[in-house]
């Protein structure tokens, strides 16, 4: 599978998410042609090779001899719907969109229909969310990740008049995505850029494990006024499986009003739906009831349907749930031959070196079937594979 990451250490918009895409190497031919496909008379499309404090990038700039109308969100839709774009694209451009005339409902506190989107239905941010929709597809990115997003403070000016920041629809937008604030009077995250963050990405955090192919920047149009470039960076590459660095969920509830006896056909649902581990914990609760803490470690990526498991199938009407660090030894496993035939087992590296551990089901097999102590089916195989390669 292939990665990218948008690294937004200093915020993120449509045009440095489409200029970070062409700077790694979407082809600016086939860009300007699917543009094309958008039949949108006088647009004028530049791409700026640039270097911003020493690092190479990119900078795209779009503007029109035409004066631009106002576009409601069913006028884009109709848009993209008549042009000759690929399918995929049309449909993630208008999800894109769709968030976007949400959000400036929610705010203006009115019909979603009814939104004028002034700066965001500009010929510009067309440009920008078909270009990244496009770029996205074109360069096989078939899974984004952004980092937590920066946000400044102070105003701005729009059509709406002087607006704080992080304007209202940005943080509409970011609703359930890592932001932390800067210290900067200044617009780091754009309503455009917070839509396709947002749309686009499916989580957010460190660079997951991955072999870079590419890198590009993307270059924003202004400069910050505490001298860090103004770039956003896309790092591209192919997903790699690390077991022995993560950072995993650690998904949490008490349950004092819940029979124990489901906890086998819960933690098989939660297995089969990709959980790492299932601990049940007696612990005593409110009232002096006994109880039980349910804790389920999950990777990044699964704790999302392990949650709704949680909800269904327990008692919990709420959870807890934080990311932590974790480290796993290297391990493989290996086949040890034995006088009651071949039994897999799991060799792990640690830093005394190499350790075999047994694997329960297929000793405990051997124990019935020859009426042994399992014991002895362990301690077998554990002399028996500290050989095996």
């Amino acid at each position: 599978m292939r990665i990218g990451y948008a690294d937004c250490f200093s915020g993120a918009s449509g045009d440095m998410l489409l200029g970070a895409l062409i700077h790694a190497g979407l082809d600016r031919r086939h860009l300007a042609e699917e543009l094309g496909k958008l039949r949108l008379p006088g647009l004028d499309m530049q791409i700026i090779d640039k270097t911003v404090q020493s690092i190479g990038c990119v900078q795209v700039k779009v503007s029109s001899k035409r004066l631009q109308e106002l576009r409601t969100l069913p006028a884009i839709l109709a848009l993209l719907q008549g042009s000759d774009l690929d399918a995929t694209v049309i449909d993630r451009a208008s999800e894109v969109f769709r968030a976007l005339a949400k959000a400036e409902a929610k705010v203006h506190n009115i019909a979603v229909d009814k939104v004028h989107f002034h700066e965001v239905g500009a010929l510009d941010t067309l440009v920008d969310v078909v270009g990244v929709v496009f770029g996205l597809q074109q360069l096989g990115i078939h899974r984004l990740v952004a980092s937590p997003l920066p946000t400044g403070h102070g105003f701005i000016e729009c059509a709406h008049g002087l607006l704080p920041l992080p304007a209202p629809a940005v943080c509409e937008l970011l609703q359930g995505i890592p932001t932390y604030g800067v210290d900067l009077r200044q617009e780091l995250i754009t309503p455009t850029g917070a839509a396709l963050i947002a749309t686009l990405a499916e989580s957010f955090g460190p660079m997951p494990p991955l072999t870079i192919t590419s890198t590009g920047y993307g270059s924003g149009s202004r400069v910050l006024t505490n001298g860090q470039p103004n770039l956003l960076r896309l790092i591209i590459g192919d997903a790699v499986d690390v077991m022995e660095s993560q950072v995993v969920e650690v998904i949490e509830t008490n349950l004092d009003d819940w029979s124990p006896e489901g906890f086998p056909y819960l933690t098989e649902l939660l297995f089969a739906r990709g959980a790492v581990d299932v601990t049940l914990i007696p612990v005593h609760m409110k009232k002096g009831r006994p109880g039980f803490t349910l804790q389920v470690i999950s990777p990044l990526d699964k704790a999302h349907p392990l949650k709704e498991t949680i909800l269904t199938h327990a008692t919990a009407i709420g959870l807890r749930f934080r990311r932590e660090a974790r480290q796993t030894l290297p391990r493989r496993i290996v086949t040890v031959t034995t006088r009651w035939g071949e039994i897999k087992a799991k060799k792990v590296l640690t830093p005394a070196g190499w350790v075999v551990h047994p694997e329960y089901e297929e000793c405990r097999k051997v124990a019935l079937s020859h009426g042994l102590p399992l014991s002895e089916v362990y301690n077998e195989v554990r002399c028996a594979g500290i050989d095996v390669r």
